[in-house]
Parts: C-alpha cells; sequence; structure tokens
C-alpha cells in the first residue's frame, strides 16, 4: 500500500545512469537507502536523495502518526524525459549533433506491517 509518493522532473541527468543508483536502493527502508545514497560514489545520488526525502517529508505531512523508521521504497523508478537537442562544432565547417538526456525520478513509499 502506497503511503506517499514524490516525483521529481526534467533532471539533467541520463535516465541509465540514473537507474544503477535506482536499482540499489529499491525495496529498501528509508534510513538504509539514504545511507547507501550517501555512500555511492555516483552524481545521481543527490537527485535521488532529495526525492526520497521529499517522499518522507509528504509521508509525514499526510498523517503525523506515520512511524517514519516504518516506511520502505515500495516503487522506485526512472523515466526519460525530453532530449534537448544540442551541436557541436566539426572539421570542415561541419556540426555533429548530440542529445542531453533528462529524467523523470518517481519515488513510492510503503508502510511495513
Amino acid at each position: 500500500m502506497m503511503i506517499s509518493k514524490a516525483t521529481s522532473r526534467f533532471v539533467r541527468m541520463s535516465p541509465q545512469k540514473a537507474r544503477l543508483v535506482i536499482d540499489l536502493i529499491r525495496g529498501k527502508n528509508v534510513n538504509e537507502a539514504l545511507m547507501t545514497l550517501k555512500f555511492t560514489n555516483k552524481r545521481a545520488t543527490r537527485e535521488i536523495e532529495k526525492v526520497v526525502k521529499s517522499a518522507v517529508s509528504n509521508a509525514t505531512q499526510k498523517s503525523e502518526n506515520i512511524d517514519v523508521d516504518g516506511l520502505f521504497i515500495s516503487r522506485a523508478f526512472i523515466n526519460e524525459g525530453p532530449r534537448l537537442k544540442r551541436i557541436r562544432a566539426a572539421p570542415m565547417g561541419r556540426a555533429y549533433r548530440y542529445q542531453r538526456r533528462t529524467s523523470h525520478i518517481t519515488i513510492e513509499l510503503g508502510e511495513k506491517e
């Protein structure tokens, strides 16, 4: 059963790289997940940590008598956002196109029975 949900959209980060981090915390206790994120050496951890904290905050806002230690990450996924098309200068007056990818991070918390 979902207690609360938090979403961060249009994060300037490749979804493929962010999924490597989200896979580490899926199904874990919230405190355990935050500790895992703290000691994981990836750029995506900062953004994902913000979303986890936001989901916990949303849960406490929803009902005051909720046990934060009993919360766990029931669903966590990263969808691809719009791609920003950019141009890089190339030899002989040409231009190479490349894409800056964006992500939508979604985290849902549940409560252990």
